[in-house]
């Protein structure tokens, strides 16, 4: 038997030698490049499209079995004949032969290089690509299960894979939509994948260039990382991550951009629907942001969560890194230091900001923050400050005097006025903020309520301040703006504020103390300001008690005028001039922006004072008389006051930057007393011109005026 064996064997032997001879010389028998009309006429019939073989093409057999390719171009769609869909400079494949015969399948390194894909979509929304995708769903759709009726599925493990490596040189992708306008270039595409195993990590480095032809936009994109799958493909590993990008344009702050991503490890397990990403870092210019993130059910119900950070960084340095200019502020040291860190929780219709904890110069915030619903996003918030100088951050004023006063209301009014319309009407926001301290246009509060709510074009504002120089604020505005034009209401009230220290912080001075009560219910609508100030209507009032109106004497300049006309000496002039009220009150009414006042009335120790008139917002115009009443004897226990029969009648006019004052006091002269004042003021105008022009430099200009009235021949 033993020579029998022998003799086989050596036949086997032979035919074996005679097969890897033949394998190894048939390349040299055989020239792929005659079969190219087979195998274009293949992809025909497979794709409908053309394939053009320019290149050579060389086979190699043992123990690869491979291919390499010159040019090739594989046609477009029927309705985009104008370039190829795809076009190659060249490639090159082999796999190992002998490790077939045991299911083994080693790639050596598949090479690709210069790859176009000229992607497109016409007018109408179809694709390039359309027809290829069908033909792929239809191939892959699953046939129809058959009868288990003494039949058994046969399954087999799939085998092992090994590739040597991927590499793709200077690939190119033109996307060309016709639908929208849109056009992008994705070049210098470079791709190196080393030697492929599964469940061994794969180093991979991708580069590529994307570009706006439009707008001349550039994102370099640079990838380093190393890759881990298993062989049921549903488990991908990263690790040692790197992802940097640098924009450039001229929409880009500071012209370039360069951000950094790193990120330690990277799980993905699509049979348990989770992810892990650890160590991830995001970093540019001075900005360095942290996180540890988990997903769950990411395939089903996907949602997010874990805790991010961003450490501290100065934002006024960012916006000079990101060539932004900075404003000039009151405070230049202002916005030099910002931190933020929070615990993220998304879910597939919402993102939640909790335990927030945020930093901004010296004011620390904590709370939370909500979008839900991405399709009408509703912005929640819930949100503590301990305290916040917003003067910090406003324009320098050059004079405290020249601001005028505004509530809060009118304020919040204005910041929504400098928003478009349009993205105020889509607003849908629920929150409240709470301030323990807050100091804004020099006013000091604290234990401040803002609640806020604005949907279908409706903005609400609740605000007060429970300590507000000694007494309190409370307001609220509605902004509607579901018609053509806004409209506005606010209602507000001031209770038992202290006015000297208000006005101080205010305009840097107080002329006036005492305790003001006020309140104001106004509406209006309109695109702009004037048109605003045009339709204001509604009604305020105010009730100051125990003012002391101060610099300003009243009887003083009476005793000016009595004493000018007897000729005696005048009074001394006292720095401490005031005029003391126990009571001033009134109300008014807006109609229209004409501010309507019928009741005024002022009460001082020796003078009464009733007060009566308009002011015209829309024109600024000032028609407002005063009647002030001389008390001859105070009251008594048994005697009411006297009073002199006839009152001296002050008229304001002019407009709200220049007011005229006009003093009539020719009923109170008899006819020899207006003959002597005419005759002093002839004698004496010079005199009576400097003594108006101190009071004026005292007190302000137009008040002279009051003092020139007694004096006005009649």
């Amino acid at each position: 038997m033993g020579k029998p064996v022998k003799i086989i064997l050596s036949i086997i032997a032979a035919i074996a030698f005679l097969i890897v001879i033949t394998i190894i010389t048939l390349p040299f028998f055989i020239d792929p490049n005659n079969f190219k009309p087979e195998i274009a006429a293949a992809v025909k019939d497979k794709t409908g499209r053309d394939l053009t073989l320019s290149g050579d093409l060389k086979l190699s057999i043992f123990p690869w079995l491979g291919i390499s390719t010159g040019k090739m171009a594989l046609g477009n769609a029927a309705a985009f004949q104008d370039k190829p869909f795809a076009t190659l400079e060249e490639s090159d494949i082999k796999v190992k032969l002998l490790p077939l015969l045991t299911k083994k399948v080693e790639i050596s390194r598949l090479v690709l290089k210069g790859l176009t894909l000229n992607l497109a979509r016409n007018p109408q929304g179809e694709s390039n690509w359309k027809d290829l995708t069908a033909l792929y769903a239809t191939k892959t759709t699953p046939s129809p299960p058959a009868s288990n009726i003494g039949i058994q599925e046969e399954t087999e493990a799939p085998g092992v894979l090994t590739i040597g490596g991927i590499a793709m040189e200077n690939a190119q992708i033109n996307w060309d939509d016709q639908r929208s306008g849109k056009h992008l270039l994705i070049k210098d595409v470079n791709l190196n994948i080393d030697r492929f195993s599964y469940d061994e990590p794969v180093a991979v480095d991708l580069s590529l260039v994307i570009l706006n032809p439009e707008t001349k936009f550039t994102e370099s994109i640079k990838l380093t990382t190393k890759l881990t799958v298993n062989e049921k493909l549903d488990t991908i590993l990263l690790s040692q991550s790197d992802l940097q990008t640098t924009s450039e344009g001229e929409n880009v702050p500071g012209k370039s951009l360069t951000a950094m991503l790193t990120v330690a490890d990277a799980a993905l397990d699509m049979s348990k629907q989770t992810v892990k990403v650890s160590g991830l870092q995001l970093k540019s210019k001075d900005v360095t942001l942290s996180a540890e993130i988990t997903g769950n059910n990411i395939k089903d119900k996907p949602s997010f969560q874990g805790p991010v950070s961003i450490a501290v960084f100065s934002p006024a340095q960012l916006m000079k890194q990101l060539g932004i200019k900075i404003p000039v502020m009151q405070d230049a040291n202002a916005l030099s230091k910002s931190a933020v860190n929070f615990n993220l929780l998304t879910s597939e219709n919402s993102v939640d900001l909790q335990n927030l904890a945020m930093t901004l110069d010296d004011t620390q915030i904590k709370g939370s923050t909500r979008i839900k619903d991405f399709a009408q996003p509703l912005i929640a918030f819930n949100l503590t400050a301990d305290a916040i100088d917003v003067d910090r951050y406003l324009p320098p004023v050059a004079g405290k005097s020249s601001k005028p006063i505004t509530s809060p209301a009118v304020a919040l009014a204005a910041a929504a006025s400098a928003l478009p319309v349009e993205t105020l009407r889509k607003l849908n926001i629920d929150g409240q903020l709470s301030l323990g301290k807050l100091k804004i246009n020099g006013l000091s509060m604290q234990d401040i309520q803002l609640n806020l709510s604005a949907k279908d074009g409706v903005i609400k504002t609740q605000q007060s301040a429970k300590a507000f120089y000694q007494g309190s604020y409370n307001g609220n505005l509605s902004v509607d703006l579901r018609n053509k034009k806004p409209a506005l209401a606010l209602n507000e009230k001031i209770s038992h504020v202290q006015i000297e220290p208000l006005l101080k912080d205010f305009k840097g001075e107080a002329r006036m103390s005492g305790i003001v009560d006020a309140s104001a219910q106004l509406q209006g609508h309109g695109n702009n300001a004037d048109e605003l100030k045009s339709s204001l209507n509604g009604s305020l009032s105010f009730l100051f008690k125990d003012s002391v109106v101060k610099g300003f004497n009243l009887q003083k300049i009476i005793d000016h005028a009595k004493a000018l006309i007897k000729e005696s000496a005048l009074p001394a002039n006292n720095k401490n001039d005031q005029t003391l009220f126990s009571e001033i009150k009134g109300t008014a009414t807006l109609n229209n922006g004409l501010f309507q006042n019928n009741d005024l009335v002022a009460t001082a120790s020796r003078i009464h004072i009733n007060g009566k008139g308009n002011a015209d917002l829309n024109t600024e115009k000032l028609d407002y008389k005063f009647i002030a009443t001389f008390i001859k004897t105070k009251a008594t226990a048994t005697e009411p006051e006297q009073i002199h029969d006839t009152p001296i009648n002050i008229i304001v006019a002019g407009t709200f930057s220049k007011p005229t004052y006009t003093l009539d006091v020719s009923s109170l002269l008899t006819e020899k007393n207006k003959a002597k004042i005419e005759k002093f003021v002839d004698k004496n105008q010079e005199k009576i011109d400097k003594i108006a022009d101190k009071i004026d430099k005292k007190l302000g200009p137009g008040v002279g005026d009051l003092l020139k009235g007694l004096f006005k021949k009649h």
